[in-house]
């Protein structure tokens, strides 16, 4: 609408040397038209002439003050072709095909999209029916066929005949009523050989160190299996089985604590220390994190630096297999906006060998 106003004003205004100076005003227009000609050669000299919607403005705005026996002396185009300009103007003009587009039903959110395919990959026996009701009931009303649509545009099969989990979440489920066990050492700046026992709840990665000695024997590993039954309490009826290895240190009476709370002993095959892989990895991160660090002089020190360290692994350190999350947290803490508002405060762990860093109230 308001490029055709422009064309029209630009004719009138035009037109108006046009009846005052008729001659010399014939020949304006000729001279402006070779000249843009001119203008289009030189800019496009280098491949074929294209002519912008401005040139094709122009020409077509000088058209009128140019007599048709001349058009073709002038003119670099046809009045075929200006005629075809005209056209397509108006066909464009009235196009209505943007409209169009915007009737029907609204596309699906990306986001709901995205939700959708996370509910099915997560939930292998769900159907779309059920996916639409756990949709509706999160607050996102949608048609059960919709979900049918996404899921099977997505390469998503029907849930009988979709896969089953993943050997990563098949063993995800089965962590949470598993707990190992395994032996460590440690040596003091003489030169004398300690030994501490660590246990390890796979589902929260929730470490427990019970004990240093000198001399463990069979009676000192049973009172730590008495000493971490007790700390677990009621969390002991949701483990199933006990990992351990073959070591001759644990004995019958070690195992008939966890027996006594219905846990099964699996021990690991002989030199195989992979099969209690997750154990090993916590140990691996006291070595790097703590004890490479210190010199221990004792029982008693290594019983303090143990301790220490087990408290920052399950109150502050993250861990990636719990969203970044220490064991003994839950949630995300809340997202910090504005770094200059907030002082952060850094807490120093055995002597700055670990550093926790939270902000300020």
């Amino acid at each position: 609408m308001i490029v055709s106003l422009v064309y029209k004003v630009v004719r009138k205004l035009l037109s108006v040397p046009r009846v005052l100076l008729r001659r010399e005003t014939v020949k304006d227009a000729e001279l402006l038209a070779l000249r843009h000609e001119n203008a289009v050669l030189r800019r496009q000299i280098a491949g074929p002439v294209r002519y912008e919607p401005a040139d094709r403005f122009w020409f077509a705005a000088l058209s009128t003050l140019i007599p048709r026996h001349r058009w073709r002396e002038i003119f670099p185009v046809t009045p075929g072709t200006l005629l075809a300009w005209h056209r397509r103007f108006i066909a464009a003009n009235w196009d209505y095909s943007a409209l169009r587009a915007r009737t029907g039903r609204p596309p699906t959110n990306a986001a709901l999209k995205k939700l959708i395919l996370r509910l099915a990959r997560e939930n292998a026996r769900w159907g779309h029916r059920r996916i639409q009701g756990e949709l509706a009931r999160l607050g996102h009303p949608i048609a059960a066929s919709t979900v049918w649509e996404i899921l099977n545009a997505a390469g998503v099969d029907p849930a009988p005949r979709r896969t089953g989990p993943t050997w990563r979440k098949f063993l995800a489920a089965q962590a949470e009523g598993i707990i190992a066990v395994d032996y460590f050492h440690l040596d003091t700046v003489f030169g004398r050989r300690l030994h501490a026992l660590a246990f390890l709840e796979h589902g929260t990665r929730r470490p427990h160190i019970t004990g240093v000695t000198t001399h463990p024997t069979r009676e000192w590993a049973v009172q730590q299996a008495r000493n971490v039954a007790a700390d677990l309490g009621t969390r002991m009826e949701a483990l199933r089985f006990l990992l351990r290895d073959r070591d001759s240190k644990y004995g019958q009476s070690f195992d008939a604590v966890f027996k006594a709370d219905d846990l099964d002993v699996i021990k690991s095959a002989p030199r195989a220390p992979r099969m209690n892989a997750h154990c090993e990895r916590v140990i691996g991160s006291i070595r790097r994190e703590a004890l490479d660090h210190i010199l221990i002089t004792n029982e008693a020190h290594a019983r303090q630096v143990l301790a220490a360290h087990q408290q920052h692994y399950n109150g502050h350190r993250p861990h990636r297999a719990r969203h970044q999350l220490p064991p003994d947290y839950v949630q995300q803490p809340t997202t910090v906006h504005d770094l200059d508002t907030h002082r952060l405060l850094r807490t120093r762990v055995l002597g700055s060998a670990i550093n926790e860093y939270r902000y300020a109230a």
